[in-house]
C-alpha cells in the first residue's frame, strides 16, 4: 500500500513537472581555452542586467563588468584599453548577442528589445550569434573565462524576474 502510494506521488509531481514550460537556455561558450572560469550566477539574484561596462583595447575585449539591478558584478579582465559604459532603459532587456572571436574574444553587440544595437571591438574573427531558445527569455547573466583579457563568454538566458519592479 506504501509502495503504490509513493509511486503515485512519484507520477504526479513527475506529470506537473512536464506541464511547466522551459524557460532556461545557454549560448556558448564562444573563444579560446586559456584564462580562470567565472560565472556572475549569483549575481542575477540582485535582478535583472541594467548596465555593462566594457575594456576594449586596439583589437580585444579586455574586460567586463555588469550591473544587475543596481549592484554591479566583479570585474573581470584586464586594466589595459578604454572603459566604455552603456546603462539599459527601465524595463529593457537584451534578446541577442552577436561578436567575433579568436583566440581571445574581439567584439560584442548587445541587441534590446528596445531594437538597441550595443557595439563594442573590432570586427575581425570568427562570428558568433547568442539567442535564447524560447520566447520571452532575456539574457540573465553572463559567464566564460578570462585572464589579462576575455578568453571566452557564454550567455545564460531565462524570464525577466516578475518579481523585480523596474526603476
Amino acid at each position: 500500500m506504501l509502495t503504490a502510494a509513493l509511486l503515485a506521488l512519484l507520477c504526479a509531481s513527475a506529470s506537473a513537472t512536464e506541464i511547466q514550460p522551459r524557460a532556461s537556455s545557454y549560448s556558448g561558450e564562444y573563444g579560446g581555452g586559456g584564462g580562470e572560469r567565472f560565472s556572475q550566477s549569483g549575481n542575477q539574484l540582485d535582478g535583472p542586467i541594467t548596465a555593462i561596462r566594457i575594456r576594449v583595447s586596439n583589437y580585444y575585449i579586455v574586460g567586463l563588468q555588469v550591473r544587475y539591478g543596481t549592484v554591479w558584478s566583479d570585474y573581470v579582465g584586464g586594466t589595459s584599453g578604454d572603459l566604455d559604459e552603456i546603462f539599459l532603459y527601465p524595463g529593457e532587456s537584451i534578446v541577442q548577442v552577436s561578436g567575433k572571436y579568436k583566440t581571445y574574444l574581439r567584439k560584442l553587440v548587445f541587441v534590446t528589445d528596445k531594437f538597441r544595437f550595443l557595439s563594442f571591438g573590432k570586427d575581425t574573427g570568427t562570428s558568433f550569434n547568442a539567442v535564447p531558445l524560447y520566447p520571452n527569455t532575456v539574457l540573465r547573466f553572463i559567464s566564460g573565462r578570462a585572464g589579462s583579457l576575455i578568453d571566452a563568454i557564454g550567455f545564460h538566458w531565462d524570464l525577466y524576474p516578475s518579481d523585480y519592479e523596474s526603476c
